[in-house]
């Protein structure tokens, strides 16, 4: 995992509609780099649910929220219509950003095929300002909205 105070990897990847959102895209602004599982899993779904209710705190906060998988720009596509997800998901087919950030797991982890669930909080410098490594799901949204506020955003 990227520690505090690490600068967020250059990348670029699509989302769900196909197209290309690059990290220099995320200069100025604070973001969350929400890195799950699977789309369209239990867990995640929560995770995406609490993220999606908290929007409009995180927008007053000035935090854009940017979820990124493993999974298809297709399958991503599908979950954001079903729940009503209005922020990117990015898909990194290859793992190749997955690596950047550190979420792959061990080639012979049972679930090689999903990034862990971690997300980074990133300052309008690209520098990671907090680490998650996310447990509760249900807490996750608040939790960094919580962080927001200590650091003055919300």
């Amino acid at each position: 995992m990227l520690d505090p105070g690490a600068r967020v990897p250059v990348f670029a990847l699509p989302d769900q509609d196909g197209r290309l959102v690059a990290s220099t895209a995320l200069a100025g602004h604070w973001a969350l780099l929400w890195w799950y599982p699977k789309a369209g899993s239990p867990g995640c779904t929560i995770e995406g649910q609490e993220l999606r209710d908290q929007a409009e705190q995180f927008q007053a906060a000035g935090c854009l929220i940017v979820g990124l998988s493993f999974d298809t720009p297709e399958e991503n596509k599908a979950w954001a219509e079903e729940q009503g997800f209005e922020f990117p998901l990015l898909s990194d087919v290859d793992h190749s950003v997955g690596r950047l950030f550190a979420v792959e797991r061990d080639p012979d982890d049972q679930y090689a095929a999903f990034p862990l669930r971690v997300s980074y909080l990133v300052d309008p410098d690209g520098v990671v300002r907090k680490t998650y490594v996310v447990a509760g799901v249900q807490e996750h949204a608040v939790s960094v909205l919580s962080t927001l506020a200590e650091l003055g955003r919300a």
